[in-house]
């Protein structure tokens, strides 16, 4: 794996930094930011006509709301949801070890407005040395992207939401779903067998984070119901999970040959930020 020397980090800085100092964002917010709502993404899907979505899942609504993004971006956010690290970097992946190197951090996406059928968005960065947030204006699918991978988190404004959830889609077939911080996934039998899991109907967890992890769930659980149904498939998960009336889902799973039951909020969990180590020196190329 190549790292990017002391010289080109000092060139990327200085790049980085004067096009903060002088553009920030060609436009304001739309909202102001009380007013936007902190979603999570679940998953992907495909609307009427073929075009990719995000699904965003909102804590106090019953149904996830659907956002247009490119096929390119798409990807992107679909091999984050799966864990995957490519080869060499991808765009997202480049500027999320750029944001690294120059010490900024993306704190908070936007995606804020919906003008003539376009979705706008914005990204919120914090730089060294300056009191206050940075805006860069964004396409929502470029701001998500890079969201999943330096962990910040995602609002809406209501304007969005509202419009965003007359779009009509289907789930993907080999879908990966995360709500209340679990990531879940189709069971093969080959998994069931290798884990050594029941032959109960359920799904796999493959990532889990927050208050589900702080109570014990981990990767490699098969989850038997969440607040008294089997979900069959991912998005049964879901689906499950936007049933919960208390505010508090019910989760009964299996894990390292024991049985557990867990209550945990609906709301959306903090996102875990990665690891970076200023001393190794250098950007991953």
């Amino acid at each position: 794996m190549y790292r990017a020397g002391k010289g080109l980090i000092a060139v990327l800085a200085a790049l980085a930094l004067w096009s903060l100092s002088v553009s920030s964002s060609a436009r304001e917010l739309a909202v102001d930011v009380d007013e936007l709502v902190q979603v999570e993404i679940a998953t992907l899907g495909i609307a009427m006509g073929g075009a990719p979505v995000v699904l965003l899942r909102e804590p106090d609504a019953r149904e996830v709301v659907p956002i247009f993004i490119g096929t390119a971006e798409a990807q992107a956010i679909l091999r984050a949801l799966r864990g995957m690290e490519m080869p060499r970097p991808m765009t997202h992946d480049l500027f999320g070890n750029v944001f690294e190197g120059l010490d900024v951090r993306l704190k908070r996406v936007f995606v804020d407005d919906l003008v003539d059928n376009t979705f706008l968005g914005m990204l919120e960065l914090e730089v060294e040395g300056r009191d206050e947030p940075v805006r860069i204006d964004s396409r929502p699918s470029d701001a998500m992207a890079l969201a999943l991978r330096a962990g910040a988190t995602i609002h809406v404004a209501p304007k969005v939401l509202e419009a965003a959830a007359d779009i009509e889609y289907e789930g993907l077939e080999d879908e990966v779903v995360t709500a209340v911080g679990i990531t879940v996934s189709v069971l093969t039998e080959d998994v069931r067998q290798a884990l050594e899991l029941p032959e109960d109907q359920g799904v796999l967890v493959t990532a889990v984070r927050g208050e589900a992890a702080d109570k014990g769930m981990e990767p490699g659980a098969l989850i038997r119901e969440v607040n008294g149904q089997t979900p069959e498939t991912p998005m049964q998960f879901l689906e499950r999970v936007h049933d919960t009336e208390d505010d508090r889902a019910r989760i009964r799973y299996w894990q390292d040959g024991e049985e557990h039951e867990i209550a945990i909020s609906t709301d959306v969990p903090e996102p875990e930020r990665p690891a970076f180590d200023p001393d190794e020196g250098g950007i991953t190329l």
